[in-house]
This record gives C-alpha cells, structure tokens and sequence, in this order.
C-alpha cells in the first residue's frame, strides 16, 4: 500500500473515530474535511496580508452555525457585508477580577461568510500580529496539512518538519510589551520567562456550561537571554491556539 494511501486511510479511520464518539455531528465531518483541504493548501486557500493577515477559502464548506456548534459562543457584532455577512470577535484585556483595563488594550478577529452562509475569509487584527507575527501565522497554519489528529483531546499537532523553513526575526519583549501593557503574572522557569495576560470576549449569548471560553488566558514566553518571543498560547473563542517559534526558523548558517 502506497504512503499516501496509508495516510489518507488512517485519516479516514480518525474521521469514522471522530464522528462516532460525538454522537454523528456533522459539523465535525465538515471541520475534518477542511482540514484535508490543508494538504493542497495553495489550490485551496489564499493569504492575503495588509495591516490584518487574512487567510480566504476558496473552496468553502465550514457554514456559520458550524463556528457557534464548535465554540459555544456568538460573535461580538454580526453585520451585513458585500459578500454576505461578517461576524467580528472582540477580545479586551482584563485584570485578575476579569475588569476591563485602562487604557484599554483589544484585539479582534473576523469571519466572512457569503450569501449561502459559508466561511470565506478569516481576519486577525493589527495587535493579534505583535504576538503572532503573519510569516508565522501563515507558516503555521500551512503545516496544519501534516497535523497529527489527536482524537481523544481532538485537537491537531502540527508538524513543522513538513514545510519550508523561514528567516524571519521574532518579536523581541520590549516591542510586546509596549503594544499588550504590563502581564497580570510572570512565571520565571529558568532560561525562560512566561508573561501571562487574560483577555475577556466580548458576547451577546454564551451557551450555558460554557461561560468559561469566554476568557482567553494567552502565555508568552520569552527567551530570557535574547529577549525573543518564542512561543505563543491561547484559546480564543474556544480555539486552542499554540505556536513554538522556533520550529518553524532556519538553522544560522556557519
């Protein structure tokens, strides 16, 4: 048997795993069969990057009823667009009591559906950059086509080994730390050091059990000795988001 049938039918096997262990949501067949569009990522999808990074579907199949079945939570504004609807998720800093901070530090992100309901483009904000630089953004959300599916946590591991490396300079903390403010806690682990902020989002409706995605707890940690930020984590809107920097950096020559 061929790899890349070996591949596609454990990724088959995963799907069946998936589907069955939540009850047949097809919202879930839907998400799985995105994901596959990650293996032609260029036939399937364009990056396009300004003062936002924009990743659009070319061929859509997530609907937007999938997003509030997956996260639990409804977007902060939903507003008529040229080409359907877009749906804006705000995220605001917050203090250890969950109080909005002054001056207030945001950031968004966006969803554009079409007429027929169907995602078609996905928007980070300006800010959001400053901890998930675009180079890296668009790196990370390319070696999603080799994810390792962990069906118990369901959840991807991307595998970095798989794409192209980049040269890119990481954000250094000095340049965070004047965009974000001052973290709500320092943890101090040795060669590293993990600066933790607490955003809150802001919703109309949260489904109940669920009031807890509501707060996205991003930690990043930084090289103690260059000052670089070498990993991001988060959850937004019930979106696990994880990226080790250095993974996807070319080895210095020489």
């Amino acid at each position: 048997m061929k790899t890349a049938t070996i591949k596609h039918f454990f990724r088959i096997l995963c799907l069946l795993v998936m589907a069955c262990s939540l009850s047949g949501c097809i919202y879930w067949i839907r998400a799985y069969q995105t994901y596959l569009q990650m293996d032609e990522f260029d036939r399937h999808f364009t990056i396009v990057t300004t003062d936002e990074f924009t990743l659009q579907f070319k061929d859509p199949i997530l609907y937007s009823k999938d997003f509030v079945s997956l996260s639990r939570l409804y977007a902060s504004e939903d507003d008529p667009s040229l080409e359907g609807r877009r749906w804006r998720y705000w995220f605001r800093k917050v203090d250890a009591n969950n109080k909005i901070i002054t001056p207030e530090v945001k950031f968004y992100f966006d969803l554009n559906f079409n007429k027929e309901e169907k995602i078609i483009g996905w928007s980070f904000s300006s800010l959001f950059l400053q901890i998930a630089p675009a180079k890296f953004l668009e790196v990370s959300l390319r070696s999603i086509g080799g994810a390792e599916i962990d069906t118990e946590k369901q959840q991807l591991r991307a595998n970095s080994q798989l794409i192209d490396k980049i040269t890119e300079d990481l954000p250094k903390k000095p340049a965070v730390l004047a965009q974000l403010g001052e973290p709500m806690e320092i943890t101090d682990e040795g060669e590293i050091e993990v600066y933790i902020y607490h955003f809150l989002l802001e919703t109309h409706q949260i489904e109940k059990g669920y009031e807890d995605r509501a707060l996205s707890e991003v930690k990043l940690t930084f090289d103690k000795k260059t000052q670089d930020l070498v990993r991001m984590s988060g959850r937004f809107a019930g979106l696990k988001v994880s990226i080790n920097y250095r993974k996807f950096l070319n080895e210095p020559s020489g």
